[in-house]
């Protein structure tokens, strides 16, 4: 497996990042960065959700769609979205269509308007940032889980959400920088400023 790659700007970047267009510019400007916000982190754990199965490509370039259907993943209005509001979202081909991951999205918003008595949606899942992040030198070495991912997940799950298990709560802990799994190389290893590079 091949580690950092440099690209024709001459940035070492994750393989994954280094060569489609919107792959890299979502390496390069969003992925292991900190969001801030309730709806912020809602999104990244919805899009998490629905990319489950599917490439991150095919979510990035509907990542407009779902932001339309979805109010910009404001909390208050996905939880109030009604049986034909989901009807309609299931027949617009902006998003993925897939009617669980689709319902997924109010069931997980109404959980986390929940979630506001215990402090929020952000605490919540802040509650299991690891102390320690992994150094991976290639992408072989990458892991997909961690004992805190299991944890959220199982969290998460006892608190009514879906579509949230231990690998996509893994992939939402290094989209939003609370573990860094950018390879040793890349140029934006310790990006997020939680853990050293």
């Amino acid at each position: 497996m091949s580690g950092a790659v440099t690209g024709d700007d001459g940035i070492a970047r994750c393989p994954w990042g280094s060569s489609v267009p919107v792959l890299r510019d979502y390496h390069d400007q969003e992925w292991g960065r900190p969001v801030v916000g309730e709806s912020a982190l809602f999104e990244r754990l919805c899009l998490e959700g629905a990319q489950a199965g599917l490439s991150w490509l095919t979510i990035l370039n509907k990542r407009a769609g779902y932001r339309r259907v979805f109010a910009d993943f404001d909390v208050d209005a996905c939880a109030a979205l009604t049986d034909a509001d989901l009807e309609a979202a299931l027949a617009d081909a902006g998003i993925v269509r897939n009617r669980a991951k689709v319902e997924s999205v109010r069931k997980n918003a109404r959980a986390a308007v929940d979630l506001r008595t215990d402090g929020g949606l952000v605490g919540f899942v802040e509650q299991f940032v690891p102390d320690a992040t992994p150094r991976p030198r290639t992408a072989g070495e990458l892991p997909t889980t961690s004992a805190e991912s299991l944890a959220l997940s199982k969290a998460l799950k006892k608190r009514g959400f879906g579509f949230v298990g231990p690998t996509t709560m893994f992939a939402l802990m290094e989209a939003v920088g609370y573990v860094d799994t950018h390879l040793v190389g890349c140029h934006l290893r310790g990006i997020s400023g939680r853990f050293p590079g």
